[in-house]
């Protein structure tokens, strides 16, 4: 299913019928008078996040921090069936629930097996990380948890009657510290705030050494490229043209490296345009062809990973990667200073536009990204070889390029 049509049945269906559910969860919450204290041994606790792989990764230190507060508890993580393989590589997850959203009817089916699941478990405590979406508060509300959380939105006052403790979401906030806040809420006294590093077993990455030798690549001695988004947040997107120079820069100062181009399989024409300029022994693509496990021993194994802000620069983030992350419609202080990352950012006037907007003013003409200069991109690669700065100085606000920024454009820019 497109994301288009995710959206229209979140609006369409998930709006109406969750300002309903809000007036009859008050009325029985107030008839009922449920004990709502948080102070209990709890035995099952869930955690949902749908989207964005990254997300998830962020929302490791929360699991491991529900772990260390309840080591007895069996802990549930509902995401989309896409989400399922790197769930099952994070240590504090016990079980994984997931939908399918492959077209309306998997993801009607799905949601009902699903409810299913929670009427015979019923979580004693479900904390929802969607921040936008109507969906995700219906099933939280339908799993007939005791205790739900979830963020609060002043354009979505419905979410006051679905929950039980609302947690305000601080945009300027790390979003991991802002799901961390979840596990404050529950009492947990240590706080564990670093990403979970992803483990593969002996087999895994035995099987995904085999891809690198097949390839005459050796550990330590490619850069991985990923110019890809998801169809999420496409605006995210550093134009190929940049990365194309920044590649032949690359191959021109450090003939020993090879460079290696990553990429899901709706992703793989995009890839090709990069990729098919180069020598193929020299710049490798493997766009469409890697699980995730691949992914992540790649990543894991490469000397640097050039990124947009996506699924893949969190990988890096938890395998303790060097990554370079380039940011435009969001912010990189949504994710702190992690070890060896180094993050390019043009503070323009409408970003971060991510938070405000399904669709940004631009309509997709993103010179977030365009700013960004192949030339800076290769001044951070060039510090690879000895260490990589931490943090960038905030820039002044950019507030014309192309057009005045920030203007919300009815149609697409030509």
């Amino acid at each position: 299913m497109k994301l288009e049509q995710k959206l229209f049945i979140d609006k369409v269906i998930g709006n109406p019928t969750a300002l309903l559910l809000n007036l009859l969860a008050r009325i029985i919450g107030f008839c009922l008078r449920i004990d709502h204290s948080l102070d209990k041994p709890f035995k099952t606790i869930a955690v949902s996040k749908y989207l964005g792989m990254g997300s998830i990764i962020q929302a490791t230190p929360l699991l491991q921090t529900l772990r260390e507060k309840y080591p007895r508890a069996k802990i549930i993580f509902v995401t989309n069936q896409s989400n399922k393989t790197l769930l099952e590589h994070i240590s504090a997850v016990d079980e994984i629930y997931t939908i399918k959203d492959k077209n309306t009817f998997s993801l009607f089916q799905s949601v009902l097996q699903l409810l299913f699941k929670f009427w015979k478990r019923r979580p004693d405590v479900f904390i929802d990380l969607e921040l936008y979406s109507n969906f995700s508060p219906l099933i939280t509300t339908f799993s007939l948890s005791t205790n739900r959380m979830g963020f609060f939105r002043s354009d979505k006052k419905y979410r006051m009657g679905l929950f039980t403790h609302m947690m305000y979401f601080n945009q300027k906030s790390v979003l991991s510290e802002a799901y961390l806040q979840f596990a404050r809420i529950l009492g947990c006294k240590k706080i564990i705030s670093t990403l979970d590093k992803i483990e593969l077993t002996q087999e895994e990455q035995t099987t995904s050494q085999k891809i690198l030798q097949e390839q005459h690549i050796e550990a330590g001695k490619y850069i991985v490229i990923n110019p890809n988004t998801s169809d999420l947040r496409p605006e995210r997107r550093w134009p190929a043209r940049n990365f194309i120079l920044l590649i032949e820069k690359i191959l021109e100062q450090f003939p020993a490296y090879k460079v290696i181009l990553i990429g899901a399989k709706d992703e793989v024409e995009f890839v090709l345009s990069i990729s098919s300029v180069f020598p193929s022994e020299k710049v490798i693509d493997t766009s469409g062809k890697l699980t995730l496990v691949n992914l992540i021993y790649l990543i894991k194994n490469a000397a640097l990973l050039v990124t947009n802000d996506t699924g893949p620069m969190h990988i890096g983030f938890a395998q303790g990667t060097k990554t370079i992350g380039l940011f435009g419609a969001c912010s990189p202080e949504k994710y702190g200073n992690p070890p060896n990352s180094y993050f390019i950012y043009k503070n323009v006037y409408c970003s971060p536009c991510v938070h405000e907007f399904l669709i940004p003013p631009c309509k997709g003409n993103n010179q977030c990204m365009k700013l960004i200069s192949a030339e800076e991109v290769w001044d951070a690669v060039k510090s690879f070889q000895t260490s990589l700065p931490l943090k960038k100085d905030t820039e002044d606000i950019v507030y014309e390029s192309e057009y005045v920024l920030g203007e919300v454009h009815r149609h697409k820019p030509k």
